[in-house]
């Protein structure tokens, strides 16, 4: 069978996700490898680069990446035979408009090869999602996926919801695609097995229960309420629960009920009978439990008017825990068997595989993909595409949700365009606005200071863009909004120009970060009047940047929505009219920028009100904290305590009771 020269340029190294930051040495998987680069003649570009590089590439399987002149990495791929797959890109003709780009930008290459070629797909997950090359798919959606966490760095296991490394000892159990469905799942499982959620810190230091136990939501470990090694059986239970023993846990629950009932122990019977309701309110809540999968994955892709949609489904213990919707920026060309291939491929590169991955499409590769993940996950990882049965139903219950959020993002994306072209008309704007900056400030009486920045264009808020300030300079007057707007404004923009020219290396604007999206903003909206937009001008000033739309939304008269004025340079203050849609826009903006002001500043607030002198003093680590405040108590009890007092504290030696003793003799 003669192979079709387009399916082949068009090769599937692509779905990434955002990255945490710039990785010192992009190779983690194989950190003895060495890259080769292909020495290129001065004046070489393009198609002359790749062919000089296929001399001395050779047949097995590898990693290649694309460099343009500024040294930024333009595609990564992974390849079977790193000599016949470059050779492709060599043809000059048959290419799409994206490959002809990319390859006419080449000026370098570099190449690593691997043992086999499911080691060279992982290696490709991972530089792609840690580099983010320009002509690579991007996968816009990173947030990192809940999980519930059983402690066990503690003789008293604590329940709680888990982000991010795990780096914590115990057993986690997920991923839950909300934040909202792992909290209650949570809260529930707390009044079903009684476990505590407290930190050790505050664990240590009680000396009677707490409000929880109080109202049924913990056994009271902390004080003696419930002995160890009962606390310990409750601890069993929530993990047999948790991993998919749920009806044995129940009929057990039940027998107790049942026992304590017929002894007359109603009381006790009773205890049993809400912890059986909140097990119950757990998985009544799960929407679609499948009856024969009891841990898996499933996968649903849907295109549409040149956009895609994969909607993935997480399953685990019989009960449906969540699903969350992708919109990958993928070339039109790309079938939907290409893209999903692509984003499975990456979509572990960060998480573990289930023993059970559904599919809604025949992906190419497919023993590839499976072979790498087992290979991550160090046991057997399977993937199929359902004809019957259960499995099925999953999958096409997945595509369902998949078209449906496909449909509203389209109809949102086409609103949105409206109100952005809306908003450049009414606001007098050179074109459409891509990108508005809106920034706002928060603050009690000049106290937890922050500034906030929030981002929106042709997708909506763009909440990955998002960034807070806090206000550092002591010049400030608490509770001056000029002053703070100005620091705020100084660092965002003294940054945008260090980082990201306004005008690239050969002259031309520089409009993209990366990722295609605009770095510079079209817009800049500020919370304020005529003060607030003088400062942003001040400061506009100060740093050259003259061509910048700036705009100031002040509240109208008694503060009334609907009746906002809007302050542009070199204009009239003027109103829009109180059912216009862009107005509302305006409006939506603005409080968006609010919400996440007042968000950063309670947030900030919330730590400083719980932060203890203990966290100031350096050399003393949460063990030696949790020593002094076990034997004392409190944070008080810790300052009043006398040098000989603290060095009787187990674990702390002579030289750290000094260090603790000087510390707050010299604060008061």
């Amino acid at each position: 069978m003669t192979e079709d020269p387009k399916k082949r340029d068009l090769e599937p190294a692509d779905i990434l996700a955002e990255p945490v930051a710039p990785p010192q040495e992009p190779d983690e998987l194989a950190p003895s490898m060495e890259w080769d680069r292909a020495e290129t003649i001065s004046g070489e570009r393009g198609i002359d680069v790749i062919q000089r590089a296929i001399r001395t590439l050779p047949n097995g399987p590898g990693v290649y990446r694309m460099i343009d002149a500024g040294g930024e990495v333009l595609y990564v791929g992974k390849a079977r035979s790193l000599k016949k797959r470059v050779s492709n890109y060599a043809r000059g003709i048959g290419h799409t408009n994206r490959l002809a780009q990319m390859i006419s930008e080449t000026n370098s290459m570099e190449f690593v090869t691997t043992a086999t070629e499911s080691e060279a797909l992982l290696l490709e997950a991972n530089m792609i999602k840690r580099l983010r090359p320009r002509f690579n798919v991007v996968m816009r959606d990173d947030k990192s996926f809940a999980y519930i966490l059983v402690a066990k760095d503690h003789p008293a296991a604590r329940i709680a919801k888990h982000r991010g490394a795990r780096t914590i000892k115990g057993d986690y159990f997920g991923p839950f695609a909300s934040t909202w469905a792992v909290n209650r799942t949570v809260t529930a499982l707390q009044k079903a097995f009684l476990l505590r959620s407290c930190s050790d810190a505050v664990y240590e230091s009680r000396t009677r229960p707490c409000l929880l136990f109080q109202i049924k939501r913990c056994s009271g470990p902390c004080t003696g309420e419930i002995a160890l090694d009962a606390y310990n059986e409750l601890v069993g239970e929530a993990h047999d629960f948790l991993s998919g023993k749920s009806q044995a846990v129940q009929r057990e629950l039940a027998a107790h009920m049942t026992d304590a009932s017929e002894r007359m122990d109603f009381e006790t019977a009773a205890r049993y009978r809400d912890r059986l309701a909140a097990l119950s309110s757990v998985q009544s809540h799960q929407g679609i439990n499948p009856r024969s999968v009891e841990e898996a994955d499933v996968f649903a892709i849907h295109q549409e008017a040149g956009q895609t949609c994969v909607q993935v489904f997480f399953f685990r213990t019989f009960q449906n825990w969540g699903n969350r919707a992708y919109f990958p920026r993928a070339d039109r060309a790309l079938s939907p068997e290409e893209v999903l291939g692509s984003f499975l491929s990456q979509f572990y590169e960060d998480k573990p595989a289930p023993r059970l991955i559904l599919l809604s499409h025949e992906v190419e590769d497919l023993g590839l993909i499976e072979e790498a993940l087992s290979l991550r996950a160090g046991r057997k990882v399977e993937i199929a595409v359902p004809r019957r049965g259960d499995k099925l139903e999953l999958v096409q219950h997945a595509a369902q949700n998949a078209r449906d959020a496909l449909g509203r993002k389209l109809a949102e994306s086409a609103s949105q365009a409206r109100l952005l072209e809306g908003l450049g008309k009414t606001l007098g704007l050179p074109s459409t606005p891509q990108r508005i900056e809106v920034f706002d400030n928060s603050h009690i009486q000049g106290a937890s200071a922050v500034g906030a920045m929030i981002v929106a264009g042709p997708e909506g808020f763009q909440k990955n863009s998002y960034r807070k300030f806090n206000i550092r300079s002591g010049e400030i007057t608490p509770g001056d909004d000029f002053g703070m707007m100005r620091e705020v404004l100084q660092r965002r923009f003294s940054r945008l120009i260090k980082e990201s020219p306004r005008v690239a290396p050969d002259g031309t604007p520089d409009r993209s970060d990366g990722d295609g999206a605009p770095p510079w903003p079209d817009l800049v909206l500020i919370d304020g009047g005529q003060g607030q937009l003088s400062a942003v001008r001040e400061i506009m000033s100060g740093l050259g940047i003259a061509d910048l739309p700036v705009a100031a939304v002040s509240k109208g008269p008694d503060r009334d929505a609907g009746r906002e004025v809007v302050h542009m340079p070199d204009r009239q203050p003027f109103r829009l009219e109180p059912r216009d849609p862009v107005l509302y826009f305006i409006q939506r903006l603005r409080d968006e920028a609010h919400r996440f002001a007042i968000g950063t500043h309670r947030a900030k607030r919330s730590k400083e009100f719980v932060r203890s002198p203990l966290d100031e003093i350096a050399g003393v680590g949460p063990a030696r904290k949790r020593a002094l405040l076990h034997h004392f108590g409190t944070a008080k009890g810790v300052a009043r305590a006398g040098l000989a007092d603290l060095e009787k504290v187990p674990g702390i030696n002579r030289a750290t009771a000094k260090l603790v003793y000087d510390f707050f003799h010299e604060r008061g």
